[in-house]
This record gives C-alpha cells, structure tokens and sequence, in this order.
C-alpha cells in the first residue's frame, strides 16, 4: 500500500485505508473515496493538488489529504 499522493497518472487504485479522524473519514466518504472505492489518477505532477476520478466524478484534492489515503494498485 500506499498513499494516494505517491500514485502516478493514469493509475487504478482502490482505497484501503484512511489515517485521519472522524472529520476526515466522513467528508472523504461524501467525496466518494470510501474504502473498496476505485480511483483514477488523471492528474499528479508532485506539486499542487491531485485530480482523480471516483465514481463518475473528478475531484481535486490537496496533498495533504492525499497522503492520508492508502491505496492498493490495481491488477
């Protein structure tokens, strides 16, 4: 595993684990980033925030909150 801010463009992944507190578990899980959840990088150029694709959305996240998302590759 590991955190959604190290995941290069292009990748699937699924989110496995969030390290945060009740704040941030809840307002991701609105976003649709709850564990199990599959998620595209479309944008990542290691400075300035992520643009992934979840459930039919696109979404910008700082990369703060990026490092608190675990996630697996997908095979």
């Amino acid at each position: 595993m590991l955190p959604l801010a190290f995941a290069g463009e292009g990748m699937r992944v699924i989110v496995r684990g969030i390290n945060g507190g009740r704040g941030v578990l809840s307002r991701l899980i609105e976003l649709g980033l709850a564990p199990g959840s599959e998620v595209i990088i479309l944008r990542n150029q290691m400075a300035g925030p992520l643009i992934v694709a979840v459930r039919g959305s696109q979404l910008a996240l700082g990369r703060g909150l990026a490092m608190k998302i675990q996630v697996e590759v997908e095979k």
